[in-house]
């Protein structure tokens, strides 16, 4: 905890905006990086949307890009 002080500290005193952006890609990626946990109810979303991509119950990007460009000039 005394850590996280220290560098709340130093990054306060800190006025190079570009350093300051390398920090925050530091801290975004390490976040990133992170296991999420997932609620038993996620976790069951998860296996019923494989269950329906193996069924063939889904769209593709391309289809779905096609169908709102159709949509958009029907309007």
């Amino acid at each position: 905890m005394e850590l996280k002080k220290i560098l709340i500290q130093r990054i306060t005193e800190i006025n190079d905006e570009q350093f300051l952006k390398a920090i925050r890609t530091i801290l975004e990626t390490k976040i990133e990086s992170e296991v999420m946990l997932l609620s038993e109810g996620q976790k069951l979303e998860i296996q019923e949307s494989r269950k329906e991509i193996v069924a063939g119950k889904f769209v593709d990007q391309s289809e779905l890009e096609a169908e709102f460009g159709k949509w958009l000039k029907e309007k």
